[in-house]
């Protein structure tokens, strides 16, 4: 019972990333790069500080924790981080050129995959006393093997897409869409963003031990691989801002109001994925398999969620019935993976 418990919990998480693009939509006279760096200081450090929070015990700090925290180990940590912002960065892109549901998709599955086997790899190489790479049973192997399957079809999905709209049709359902670059763009957005988990990885006994309940034992870990993201993202921004003249945009007061709501409701949905991982992951323990592929499980939802959202926008739109049979096809294999290692 707990097993289905943390799965549907990550399940929720999943649910709140992919629709944290949504309240995005509300945003109001400002620029990509000024309210992509808004949100991101919610998503990236305020909600991530107060989630952290939850794994101090009484009478101890959280930045006890990370001044007596191994040094290698909290720059290895805030450095994934960083790679991971680079991810994040070029996954907007991907969803331009490709629209949220195939974007997502594409970006997702190939962070998923190699998120999971990427950690327990790297963690081997710095820390071969660990023996890392015993978490990468068959069973965890099969799993990361069909969500890539899944996420395969999807990208099949995508290309008749591709080939059966005209020009007008697909710029009716994406504005700039562009399978050759989005596809390119996705692949790099999915290596990048698979740096979170291996950060996770590095900075998973950042944490109070047994002092922390096991459900928010990833948080103080979370923090720092989501600071290092917004170091990237808010360079990027900034000389955005500064090469499009947009400064102006945070001076436009009439809009602050309706604009903090929903960066703000973005963050809260986004950061909500990894904060489900961490509690589902507390009520998974008793299964080692499914504690290795949590955040490939995650993954997987947040494609699943995605098409839903693509569907609900009309991104599929003048789509053949052929084109959405394989699209739903793709995304019931992906669902199947999240049960599979329990039945290896």
């Amino acid at each position: 019972m707990e097993i289905i418990i943390g799965l549907l919990i990550i399940a929720v998480g999943a649910f709140c990333q992919s629709s944290s693009y949504v309240p995005i939509n509300k945003i109001k006279d400002w620029s990509w790069e000024s309210y992509w760096i808004v949100q991101g200081i919610f998503a990236w450090l305020l909600l991530p500080f107060l989630g952290a929070l939850l794994a101090v015990p009484q009478g101890e700090s959280l930045f006890s924790l990370f001044a007596n925290a191994p040094s290698f180990q909290l720059t290895m940590t805030i450095l994934f981080g960083i790679l991971w912002g680079v991810g994040g960065l070029t996954f907007g892109l991907s969803m331009r050129y490709l629209g949220v549901a195939l974007g997502q998709s594409i970006a997702l599955g190939t962070c998923a995959a190699l998120g999971t086997i990427m950690g327990p790899v790297l963690l081997n190489i710095f820390f071969p006393e660990l023996n890392a790479l015993e978490s990468l049973t068959f069973a965890v192997l099969m799993g990361v093997a069909v969500t890539l399957a899944g996420i395969a079809i999807i990208g099949v999905a995508g290309s008749m897409k591709a080939a059966s709209l005209s020009e007008e049709e697909k710029k009716a359902a994406v504005k700039d869409f562009n399978f050759p670059k989005g596809i390119t763009i996705a692949l790099l957005a999915g290596f990048m963003s698979g740096c979170f988990n291996v950060g996770l990885e590095f900075g998973k006994d950042i944490n109070f031990g047994e002092l922390t309940d096991p459900m928010f034992r990833t948080l103080p870990a979370t923090l720092l691989v989501t600071f290092g993201g917004f170091l990237t993202n808010a360079v990027y921004c900034f000389y955005q801002n500064q090469k499009n003249g947009t400064w102006g945009d945070y001076r436009k007061t009439k809009v602050w109001g309706n604009n903090l709501f929903f960066c703000l409701l973005a963050g809260l949905l986004w950061y909500s994925q990894f904060f489900g991982l961490s509690v589902g992951k507390g009520f998974l323990t008793s299964s080692p398999t499914l504690t290795t592929l949590a955040f490939c499980i995650l993954m997987a939802l947040n494609v699943v969620f995605s098409n839903v959202w693509g569907i609900i926008l009309k991104e599929w739109k003048g789509c053949s019935r052929r084109t959405i049979c394989v699209l739903v096809i793709g995304l019931l294999v992906l669902i199947f993976s999240s049960f599979l290692p329990q039945l290896l």
